[in-house]
Order: structure tokens, then C-alpha cells, then sequence
């Protein structure tokens, strides 16, 4: 049995990972230095550039209904979110999004439009390192596969890694979210998650099956 509550699994754990990569863009780092962040952590693509591809507009429909079902920690930087939609972009689909579309020159090399940093208020001078910025947006989503476990949105931890691993592209080499914190073991998760806390606040406090986990060892 698999409890119906608002939200997939692989949007609950999606949605605070893209979230913590707005909020590190309003902080003021550039948009493809935290996408190149999670590519180096393990992503096929970043969570910026992720939005994009899907569409800004989409990518952001679930938010406020994850905020009204389960509270703060799915918040996003409305005002900043609010602006890029105001501004019509909506990512490839209309060509107009955080990254530059239709621009001549090397296509490997994607280019950010710098009218999004006006358009958010930073000068996108970037201060965080690659592994501070990955951790933030990964722990957040490890926090979260555990508490969907708890409250059986899956079955299983093998089910919930399956479901990272091919639903957004969870670094396959890390086997999923449950087996990479069955790496890092449980009370190390918790430590992170309680530094990150008081750091950044609230919303990075570990879950119940976590503390649980740690404390058996």
C-alpha cells in the first residue's frame, strides 16, 4: 500500500533541490556555476538549466501546492520566481529563459542571458564552492526521499533510488538517494543536515527517520 498524498515522490524530492538552486542564484552565485556543480556532484544537467528544459512555467506549477500541503520547506523565492515568469520566460520552449536560445557560435557551450540577473537583483558573482552548492541542493533531497519513505509514499528504498535515478536523473553511480546515505551512513547525513540548519535555517532540520537512524547507528 502506498499512501496518497499530494505530491509524487519524485516531485516531492525534486521540488526542494530546484528550490535551494534559486535560492543560491538569489544569494548571488551565477546560474552555470551552480548547474555546474551538481553535473561535477553526478546530474546529467543542472537544476537551473533543468527548469529550462522543462519549461520555467511547468517546473514551478507544484511548488505552491507542495507549500500548501507540507508547510515552509517547499517555499521558493516567490518574488524571484514571480519576476522570470513576468518577464515570459519560460525556459527553451519559447526561447527565453535563464540560458540564451537561438545565439550563433559554439553550440556545446550554453550561454547564460545576463538580463536574469537584473531581473533577480545580483551581479551573479559567484562565492560558494561546487561541493557547498551541490551539498545544499542534495541534502535537501535526501531529507526529503526519507521522509516519503516514512510516510510510504514508496514502497521501498530500492523503489525510491529506481525512481531518482530514472525519474531526474539521480547520479547512477551513487545508486540513489537511499543507498548514497546508506554510504555516507546516517548519522553523518544528520550532522551535515543539522550544520546546514544553522547555517540556513529550518527547512534542512532532518527528518524523523533520519534522527532514528542515526541514533540506532
Amino acid at each position: 500500500m502506498v499512501s496518497d498524498k499530494a505530491g509524487f515522490y519524485v516531485n516531492r524530492i525534486l521540488a526542494p533541490y530546484i528550490n535551494e538552486a534559486i535560492r543560491l542564484l538569489t544569494e548571488g552565485e551565477r546560474v552555470e556555476a551552480i548547474d555546474a556543480a551538481l553535473v561535477k556532484f553526478g546530474f546529467p544537467v543542472g537544476p537551473i538549466q533543468l527548469l529550462d528544459e522543462v519549461g520555467i512555467d511547468t517546473g514551478t506549477k507544484i511548488i505552491p501546492v507542495l507549500e500548501a500541503a507540507y508547510g515552509e520547506r517547499f517555499s521558493a523565492p516567490a518574488n524571484v520566481v514571480a519576476s522570470i515568469l513576468n518577464d515570459d520566460r519560460k525556459g527553451r520552449k519559447n526561447g527565453r529563459g535563464f540560458y540564451l536560445y537561438g545565439v550563433k557560435g559554439r553550440k556545446s557551450k550554453k550561454q547564460v542571458d545576463p538580463a536574469i540577473y537584473r531581473l533577480i537583483g545580483t551581479q551573479g558573482q559567484s562565492r560558494l564552492s561546487a561541493q557547498q552548492m551541490a551539498e545544499r541542493c542534495v541534502m535537501l533531497m535526501l531529507n526529503e526521499a526519507a521522509r516519503c519513505f516514512d510516510e510510504k509514499v514508496i514502497r521501498s528504498a530500492r523503489d525510491g533510488d529506481i525512481g531518482a535515478v530514472f525519474g531526474i536523473g539521480f547520479p547512477p553511480f551513487l545508486g540513489g538517494p537511499f543507498r548514497y546515505m546508506d554510504t555516507l551512513g546516517a548519522g553523518e547525513v544528520v550532522a551535515v543536515l543539522q550544520r546546514l540548519a544553522t547555517q540556513y535555517g529550518d527547512r534542512f532540520t532532518p527528518c524523523e527517520r533520519l534522527l532514528r537512524m542515526a541514533e540506532r547507528g
